[in-house]
C-alpha cells in the first residue's frame, strides 16, 4: 500500500499510544483508577494499529499524488477520533457512542464543542485526555499543511522554505522541525503559566489547549482559573502563539540573512494586531477593564475562542468577524487567515482603481516582499472565501431546520467552519450540545472536519473520484 498514507496514519497512532501511556502514569501517581482501564483499551489499539500501518507499507519511491495525501488526510481525521474516543465511551459516565465520538471530533479539530454540563464533576484523567486530544489534533494539523503544502499557493511554500517541491526527505525534516517546536512550544507555556501562579495541573492543560488553538479548559469557567489581571494579560499573550507561525521564533533564531519571505506574513500579523489593539483600547472598551477585553481579543483571532463570563454581548459580532478572519497560515488557528483577506482586498481595490484611472499603475504586491500576486494565487483566496460562505449558510440551514434558532445557528455555522469554541464573547456561551439530536450532532462532526481540511481538499478529492481523466 502507498508509504505516505500508512507511514503518516502510523506515526499519529503512536503518539496515540504514548499520550495513553502518558494517561496510565498520570492515573497511577493520583490514584485515579475510575477510568484507567479505559486508557488501558486505547494504549493497546493505539500501538496494534501503529504496528499494523508501520509493517504494511510500502517503501515505493514513487511520488505520491495529492489526491493520494489528500485522501489520507481526511482518513486520519475519521479513524484517530475513533481511537480518542475509546476512553469517553468506556468511562463511567455512561456516554452515547454518538456524544463520545463527537467529544473526541471536537477535541481533535481543536474546535471545543463538549457534551459534558459539568467539568469540575469530571475525572482529572478524563479531563487531561480532553486536552491530549487537542494537541495531537493540532499537530495532525500542522503535519497535513505539510503535506498538502502543493494544493496552496507558492508564495506560502516559500515563507517555509527554498525548495520547489517537497521529496520525502524534506517531509520528514519539516515534520520533524513542526514536532519539535510544537513541543517546545507548550513547554514554555506550561512552565511561563507556573511561574504566574496558575495551578500546575491547570497550566498543563491550558498549555495544550494554547498551542493547539483548541477550546476545551479544565474547569467550567475561565475565571475560576485565572483570578487577577497579571494571570489574565499573560495568558492572553501566550494565545498568541496560535495566532503567528509557528515557525517565527525559530526564522529569527536561525534564519540566514533574514529573507524577508520568512517573515511576510507575521509582519503583516504583526500590524493587523497592533492595529486592533489599539481601535480596542480607544473605542471598544466600553466596561473600562480591558484585561477581559484583551483576553477577548487574543482568543478571537488566534481561534481559541475561549473567554471569561462577564463580557459585553454587544461586541459578539466583532469577535465573529476576528475568529472569520482567523490567523497566519502555518499555525494551528482556522479562519480564511489574515494574508488571504488582505491579498484580495488589495487587489480587488486596485483593480477597480485601473479602471477609474487607466494611466496609472497599480503593483499588486504585499507590503513587505517584492513579489506581486499571482494571478492563479488569488483564484485560490476567492475561492475559499466562496467556499465558506457556502458552506456557513448551508450549515446554518441545517442547524435551524433542526430547532436551533436562526441567530444561534449562525453563530454556531461560523465556529464550527472555523474551529472555534462557543462561549460568552459569542453570545452562545450556554449552548448545550448533549441534547442535540444525533443528525444535527453529525452534521456539526462534518462541519468541524470540513473547517479543518477546507473544502477545497474535499473538491480534489471529489475530482479525481468524479473525473477519472
Amino acid at each position: 500500500m502507498n508509504y505516505i498514507k500508512l507511514i503518516y496514519l502510523s506515526v499519529f497512532c503512536g503518539i496515540i499510544s504514548i499520550l495513553s501511556f502518558f494517561n496510565i502514569v498520570y492515573s497511577y501517581y493520583l490514584n485515579l483508577y475510575l477510568n484507567l482501564n479505559t486508557y488501558l483499551y486505547t494504549f493497546l489499539v493505539s500501538i496494534v494499529l501503529t504496528l499494523i500501518f508501520y509493517i504494511s507499507k510500502n517503501n515505493d519511491e514513487k511520488k505520491t499524488t495529492i489526491y493520494v495525501k489528500a485522501l489520507t488526510i481526511l482518513l486520519g481525521y475519521f479513524l484517530l477520533p475513533l481511537i480518542i474516543t475509546i476512553p469517553f465511551y468506556f468511562s463511567i459516565y455512561n456516554l452515547t457512542f454518538i456524544n463520545s465520538y463527537f467529544e473526541a471530533i471536537s477535541g481533535f479539530t481543536s474546535t471545543g464543542f463538549t457534551i459534558f454540563d459539568n467539568i469540575n464533576h469530571i475525572d482529572q484523567s478524563l479531563i487531561l485526555w480532553r486536552s491530549s486530544s487537542q494537541w495531537v489534533g493540532g499537530l495532525y494539523f500542522l503535519f497535513s499543511i505539510i503535506v498538502l503544502i502543493d494544493i496552496f499557493d507558492h508564495s506560502f511554500k516559500k515563507s517555509l522554505t527554498n525548495f520547489i517541491s517537497f521529496n520525502k526527505a524534506e517531509t520528514l525534516k519539516q515534520s520533524l522541525k513542526i514536532f519539535l517546536l510544537y513541543s517546545l512550544i507548550t513547554l514554555g507555556i506550561f512552565i511561563i503559566l507556573n511561574i504566574f501562579e496558575i495551578r500546575m495541573f491547570n497550566s498543563l492543560n491550558l498549555a495544550m489547549t494554547f498551542v493547539s488553538s483548541g477550546g476545551f479548559i479544565p474547569s467550567n469557567n475561565l475565571s475560576n482559573i485565572l483570578i487577577n489581571d497579571p494571570q489574565i494579560i499573560i495568558t492572553s499573550l501566550l494565545m498568541l502563539t496560535s495566532f503567528f507561525s509557528i515557525f517565527l521564533l525559530y526564522n529569527l533564531i536561525f534564519t540566514k540573512n533574514h529573507n524577508m519571505n520568512f517573515f511576510n506574513e507575521d509582519i503583516h500579523l504583526a500590524f493587523y494586531f497592533l492595529t486592533l489593539l489599539f481601535i480596542f483600547f480607544v473605542f471598544l472598551n466600553f466596561d473600562k477593564n480591558f484585561s477581559e477585553l484583551f483576553l477577548s481579543l487574543a482568543s478571537s483571532i488566534s481561534n481559541i475562542g475561549i473567554s471569561l463570563d462577564n463580557n459585553s454581548k454587544n461586541l459578539s459580532f466583532v469577535f465573529l468577524i476576528l475568529v472569520i478572519i482567523g490567523g497566519s497560515f502555518f499555525s494551528t488557528s482556522s479562519g480564511i487567515t489574515f494574508l488571504k483577506i488582505y491579498s484580495l482586498c488589495k487587489y480587488s481595490i486596485n483593480e477597480i482603481l485601473s479602471y477609474s484611472r487607466p494611466k496609472n499603475i497599480y503593483i499588486n504586491k504585499h507590503l513587505f516582499s517584492k513579489e506581486s500576486f499571482k494571478l492563479n494565487e488569488i483564484y485560490k483566496y476567492f475561492l475559499a472565501v466562496i467556499i465558506f460562505v457556502i458552506s456557513m449558510f448551508f450549515l446554518t440551514f441545517l442547524l435551524t431546520l433542526s430547532g436551533i434558532e436562526f441567530e444561534n445557528s449562525f453563530k454556531l455555522s461560523i465556529l464550527t467552519l472555523m474551529n472555534t469554541v462557543n462561549s460568552s464573547a459569542y453570545g452562545v456561551g450556554e449552548f448545550n450540545f448533549y441534547d442535540l439530536h444525533y443528525f444535527t450532532k453529525y452534521y456539526l462532526i462534518i462541519f468541524m472536519i470540513i473547517g479543518r481540511i477546507e473544502l477545497l481538499t474535499l473538491l480534489i478529492i471529489f475530482k479525481k473520484f468524479f473525473f477519472k481523466n
